[in-house]
């Protein structure tokens, strides 16, 4: 199981290096993995594995105290599922091999995403916490998003995408607010142990709970109000429709539905929210699809509507209901996902999904449009296929189900009748709209419009997919046994048969009963709805009767954008000061109201320990009040850095060397940044503040300083517990293996938060270069160094630029003397770090000096020669082995971040402590030092060569003048020479 989705996860970061290399073959491969995984777990189901309520389960704790454990279960329903997810999803991989004609660079993320996509719906529906499902719940939604964006050039996708995240994603959080009421009040964390809660009716708040995961369960699968997504879904790639839009993804709220329905089918909540809503989307969703011109369209909305019928009938929750509803199920993955790849079979081959534009495709295409009729007729409940199979045992499920009793069960029953009518009209409309020859508008070439006489021929890779589909629609039809002995597999293990009852099972003859009636009327009725498809037309409205969900979702995002627009005028007036007032004026006011409104305790403040705190403190007033006055930029970056390095000497009074470290080298940083910036801005102010405006922000100044001093003295002094803090050294110790607390807690106890500090860092820094560059891509190519230079010199760069011919020979030689001795002090930092004051956080900080001098002295050809790499790959690397860190042992199984330790005696060295950690560690390296050369070479670098280009145009301009002013010169000279002019 964890193997699989190891597999799984595996193909899809190989998987654009296999598509750029083999090309569009590469999908072929990609489909071996879930071929082979969906052939393992129907050895499971083959062999007996799940019978008696067998299961596969792993268990990996972490983070338990917050129900965070990695626990994987793959039981009877999962493995239904899995089947779905990975059979249909080796199928679609497939038929991209010959769905796509090239192979831009996208096609490459695109079959990463794809199998990504497998591998994020296996993983949800094996998930026994509910937490780690949530996790994978947004990850499709998330690949969802790229993959309906794909054509990301065009408007429509960037908004159907869009649409897809804000819908599933809103759905998903108000899914996870009611997982964790649910857990708060049931102490219910994990999927397999709903079965044992018995209290569901009389559990406090549980009906919100259920609401708020059906919200999230629903709009995944497209059930209204949250169903317009899916048709302006289409605007995908067809496979991603024939998967995501088909079989996989909007099965993801199916499934939820059908774990949770057999325990919560006693709440009169569950069939009110459920049932009504999916009987709604199925009318709505089949009315819908009379009236779309565009085949995929037609299938979306069908998709919409069949998905409101599974719905309903799982939601049931009895053992016929359950039954019925996955039969139902594996049926609608079947037929969809092989007419969703025939139309793209068919858009591939003549350029449009028009119904108007196609005529005559069925006499020149006879497999792709006999492959169509068998699962439009499938889809229409027609028999004997599959389709029909499932229809019959849902209405005989639903007339002899005994939780729905009266007049609630019969009101079901007619809305999925009236549903199927639609179901078999707009079954007609696809294949009348597809295949048929209309010789009403197309009266030259027998019939045959234009683009279907001049189409290319459809190959195997485009028919050979839905085939296999097709042939299992067919065969399911005729011998429904074997699936139906699979789904009472899982029924056996959740709804067992009590003494003496007889069993439900799949068949396509029941006999003459009242099911096969209503099917012979479902039929006959949807064929005199296509036969009067004109009449039908007229009774639609030019405006949906309900609105445009579409249109109240534009709406909703004008009315929150206006709404953010305005909120944002009245606070940000533009005025970087008023910002900043208002910000430090609610700083002084809510925490001084809850301290004056609150109870206080009392207070013991200690001026200080020693003198020289005192003394440092006096440095950081002085100077920072100094800063205020200052008109030149310099000066005052200046003493705000003395601030800074005081601050490092009280820690370092207060026993936190390490603490002193990093602030100081944080503090030369920013002055090495702040000194860049400062090169494009003039030295002084050229504005003052009047004296009445100046003295109110002395006095807020004053507030601020005052009310946050008070509240951090009460606080500190309100504490009724002993501080964690005292326990650090001793798990440092015993946990990390590491003298050093700080760095410790910073690369292993706490290793998650510094995990998303350095992400944020590697956002910070590309967003900085972004600023610079612009529009420009700032990556450069990363190269060996070059050594053959000629002539003595101190530096790498060569003598042949301005600036290396006008530096100065002493920073030269102190550059060259420092450097090595400032790298060797990095990496000493870096291995030391574990159990002196150090880290990789101070060690990459050093590093970064280092090259910042080594630009300071030479330039941007300095720096370039120094590290001749690209800043974004020591980025990626540095992000790359921090993350690597925290998943490595979680292969070897213990949770992520476990820490191993080993000690080494190296020559002239000693004992050296090697603890896992440090791989975190020098993940942290790289990132400080990418972030500092992605800073040189944005603000130094990129402001150093647009400078010497304005010069040089300067220089250009001035040319050229003098050349203008010299041909002046030489055309005066020639006409006073010859006033006349010749003859």
């Amino acid at each position: 199981m964890l193997l699989l989705l190891a597999a799984l996860t595996i193909t899809a970061l190989v998987a654009p290096l296999l598509i750029r290399t083999i090309g569009r073959a590469a999908f072929g491969l990609l489909a071996i993995v879930p071929a082979a995984g969906f052939f393992w777990v129907l050895s499971l189901f083959i062999g007996g594995r799940f019978t008696d309520g067998g299961v596969l389960s792993s268990t990996t704790e972490w983070m338990p105290a917050a129900h965070l454990n990695l626990e994987f279960r793959l039981d009877s329903l999962a493995g239904l599922f899995s089947l779905i997810i990975l059979g249909v999803g080796a199928l679609v991989l497939f038929y991209c091999w010959g769905y796509f004609d090239s192979n831009p660079r996208r096609l490459s993320l695109f079959g990463a995403q794809m199998v990504a996509f497998a591998m994020a719906m296996f993983g949800l529906v094996i998930s026994d916490n509910f937490l780690l499902m949530y996790i994978f719940w947004e990850i499709t939604s998330v690949l969802s998003f790229l993959l309906v964006g794909y054509y990301g050039e065009r408007a429509s996708s960037r908004r159907s995408a869009g649409q897809a995240l804000m819908v599933t994603t809103l759905g998903g959080l108000a899914m996870l607010v009611g997982i964790i009421l649910l857990g708060r009040q049931t102490g219910i964390w994990r999927l397999s142990e709903i079965a044992t809660f018995t209290e569901v009716a009389t559990t406090p708040h549980i009906t919100a709970a259920i609401v708020l995961i059906l919200a999230g369960a629903l709009s995944k699968s497209a059930i209204a109000p949250g169903h317009f997504w899916l048709p302006g879904a289409m605007a995908a790639p067809t496979p991603v429709s024939a998967y995501l839009h088909s079989a996989a993804m909007v099965k993801a709220g199916i499934y939820l539905v059908a774990r949770l329905a057999p325990d919560f089918n006693v709440m009169n909540t569950w069939h009110l929210v459920v049932i009504p809503l999916g009987l709604l989307t199925m009318l709505m969703g089949g009315w819908m699809a009379l009236r779309q011109k565009d085949l995929k369209l037609v299938l979306a909305y069908g998709t919409v509507s069949q998905l409101g019928f599974i719905t309903a009938t799982v939601a049931v929750g009895s053992r016929e209901a359950m039954i019925a509803g996955l039969a139902l199920t594996f049926a609608h993955s079947l037929f969809k996902a092989t007419l969703f790849m025939i139309v793209g079979a068919i858009d591939h081959t003549t350029g449009t999904r028009d119904i108007r534009e196609l005529s005559g495709l069925g006499r020149r295409q006879p497999l792709i449009a006999g492959l169509a009729v068998i699962s439009a007729a499938s889809m229409a409940g027609v028999p004997p296929l599959l389709g029909f199979v499932a229809k019959e045992s849902v209405f005989a499920a639903i007339l002899d189900e005994q939780l729905l009793v009266g007049m609630p069960r019969n009101l079901m029953l007619v809305g999925m009748v009236l549903g199927s009518v639609l179901t078999v009209a707009y079954s007609l409309r696809f294949l009348h709209g597809a295949f048929a020859t209309k010789r009403e508008k197309h009266e030259t070439g027998g019939g045959t419009s234009e683009t279907v006489t001049e189409m290319a021929p459809i190959g195997p890779r485009l028919w050979l997919a839905p085939a296999v589909l097709t042939a299992l629609t067919v065969y399911f039809g005729f011998y429904p046994a074997q699936l139906s002995g699979a789904i009472v597999v899982h029924m056996d293990n959740v709804l067992p048969l009590g003494p003496g009852e007889a069993g439900t099972y799949l068949a396509l003859w029941h006999g003459f009963n009242l099911p096969l009636l209503l099917s012979v009327l479902i039929i006959l009725t949807g064929c005199a709805m296509h036969w009067q498809r004109d009449l039908v037309a007229k009774a639609q409205f030019e405006q949906p009767a309900l609105g445009s969900a579409d249109s109240a979702y534009d709406s909703v995002l004008d009315f929150l954008r206006t709404l953010s627009l305005r909120l944002t005028a009245s606070t940000q007036r533009g005025s970087l000061a008023v910002n900043l007032g208002i910000i430090f004026s609610v700083l002084i006011a809510l925490p001084s109201v809850a301290l004056i409104l609150g109870e206080r305790t009392d207070v013991r403040m200690v001026l200080w320990d020693s003198p020289w705190q005192a003394l440092a403190a006096a440095v950081i007033i002085a100077a920072a009040i100094a800063a205020t006055q200052m008109d030149n930029r310099l000066s005052g970056v200046i003493l705000v850095g003395v601030t800074g390095y005081a601050l490092a000497v009280i820690f370092a009074l207060q026993g936190a060397p390490d603490l002193a470290l990093t602030q100081t080298l944080v503090e030369t940083v920013l002055m090495v940044i702040f000194m860049l910036v400062l090169r494009k801005l003039p030295t002084s102010t050229e504005w003052t503040q009047s004296p009445k405006t100046n003295r109110v922000r002395a006095w807020l100044s004053v507030a601020v300083g005052l009310s946050v001093t008070v509240v951090t003295m009460f606080a500190i002094n309100a504490r009724s517990q002993d501080p964690i803090s005292q326990y650090m050294p001793d798990l440092a110790y015993e946990i990390g293996h590491g003298a050093n607390a700080v760095n410790v807690l910073l690369v292993d106890l706490r290793a998650w938060d510094t995990f998303g500090e350095v992400s944020v860092l590697v956002i910070a820094a590309t967003g900085v270069a972004s600023l610079i560059y612009r529009t420009r891509p700032f990556s450069r190519t990363s190269r060996r160094p070059t050594l053959a230079v000629t002539g003595r010199r101190w530096l790498a760069a060569g003598v042949e630029t301005e600036r290396a011919q006008n530096r100065s020979l002493m920073v030269d030689v102190a550059t060259r003397i420092l450097f090595p001795s400032m790298m060797a002090l990095s990496l000493f930092f870096f291995f030391a770090g574990h159990n002196a004051p150090g880290g990789g956080f101070a060690g990459g900080l050093v590093a970064a000096l280092a090259f910042t001098l080594r630009y300071i002295a030479g330039g941007r050809a300095e720096l370039e020669e120094a590290l001749p790499v690209d800043a974004g790959r020591i980025l990626g690397t540095g992000l790359g082995l921090a993350a690597l860190a925290a998943i490595w042992p979680m292969f070897l199984g213990h949770p992520p971040l476990t820490s191993a330790y080993t000690s080494v005696d190296l020559p002239l060295i000693g004992g050296m402590s090697l603890p896992s950690a440090l791989l975190f560690d020098a993940g942290v390296y790289l990132i400080v030092v990418g972030l500092m050369m992605h800073i040189l070479s944005s603000l130094g670098g990129q402001l150093d060569l647009e400078e010497e280009m304005r010069k040089q145009r300067a220089r250009d301009r001035a040319r050229s003048m003098a050349r203008a002013a010299e041909r002046r010169q030489m055309m005066t000279a020639s006409t006073s020479t010859n006033p006349e002019g010749d003859e």
